[in-house]
């Protein structure tokens, strides 16, 4: 793993594939080998967690981290177990009793590359894998530290984060009525909000930042969130599979609740733009250090996949 902290004045493109070669190779390290009689589940793992992806997640911890000079090492253990829970997350949700995908990142999904069993062992095993990789001495040499990493990231992922929002999502889908705007709002911000949340956020935790600071990296998590699952939903409604490396058009069809479905394609955009822009707004007091999570949030809603 790199020690670098300093980030070169070069192109978020090639500052994101950086980030994300890096972090493969974090996973790579941390993610048990494939040997063993447990080999199957290393390798459903493996398969899940490494190679594809934007890392958009583990790409806020490193440039948050990187506000405070925190060390890469330590930011990059953080940024892999955050992609190990979003990897465990993509894996459930491709199940057949959940969205029932069959691609995922340009590649069949899990339970179609090995079965369904394997792939809720390995999404288990991600999960617990993740939180060992943040409890261990090699992530902080504060122990308040990790405990609090691992707090804010079980807090993001579990029933009042991603797991309510799922949730909410099913019953939504279930149900007659048409949710409104707020309850969409909410819905979207535990379901993918609280995990990218908890990306900008690690950073301030890792450097023991002041609490002005952490609220403002929080603020800019919250806003982009909202923002990149708004954007996921038009690309849904209006790119390709080629495009997206997984199906699109399924929110429509399976009648998801969407702000995109409720508010038309337009509308949407305008809402998106404005999150960017009040996203952009909290990282104000970061000044030239802060242009590419600046950028980031653009890219948000500019991105084709």
């Amino acid at each position: 793993m790199s020690t670098t902290t300093d980030a070169p004045a070069f192109s978020l493109a090639r500052a994101m594939a950086e980030a994300a070669a890096e972090i493969d190779q974090a996973l790579d390290i941390l993610l048990p080998p494939e040997e063993g009689p447990e080999a199957p589940l290393y390798a459903a793992m493996r398969y899940a967690a490494i190679g594809g992806g934007k890392r958009l997640r583990g790409f806020l911890v490193l440039e948050g981290a990187r506000q405070f000079s925190v060390s890469r090492q330590a930011a990059l253990r953080v940024a892999a177990a955050l992609e190990m829970v979003h990897a465990y997350s993509l894996v459930h949700d491709d199940l057949p009793a959940m969205d029932d995908d069959d691609l995922r990142r340009g590649k069949p999904t899990v339970h179609k590359a090995f079965d369904e069993a394997t792939a809720i062992l390995a999404g288990d095993a991600l999960q617990s894998h993740a939180f060992t990789v943040l409890a261990e001495d090699a992530t902080h040499a504060d122990p308040a530290v990790r405990a609090e990493l691992v707090r804010c990231l079980s807090r993001a992922a579990g029933p009042r984060g991603m797991c309510g929002g799922q949730m909410l999502d099913m019953l939504a889908e279930r149900s007659e009525e048409q949710l409104d705007e707020v309850a969409i709002g909410r819905l979207q911000t535990l379901k993918t909000g609280k995990l990218i949340e908890f990306a900008a956020e690690a950073g301030a935790i890792l450097g023991k930042a002041p609490l002005a600071q952490r609220h403002a990296l929080l603020g800019y998590g919250r806003d982009l969130g909202a923002a990149f699952q708004i954007a996921d939903d038009l690309l849904d409604a209006t790119a390709s599979a080629a495009e997206t490396g997984k199906a699109t058009g399924k929110d429509a069809a399976a009648g998801k609740a969407t702000l995109v479905g409720l508010l038309g394609l337009e509308r949407a955009r305008l809402q998106a733009e404005r999150l960017v822009a009040q996203a952009k707004a909290h990282l104000d007091g970061f000044g030239e250090r802060g242009d590419l999570l600046r950028m980031l949030a653009d890219f948000t809603i500019e991105r084709r996949s």
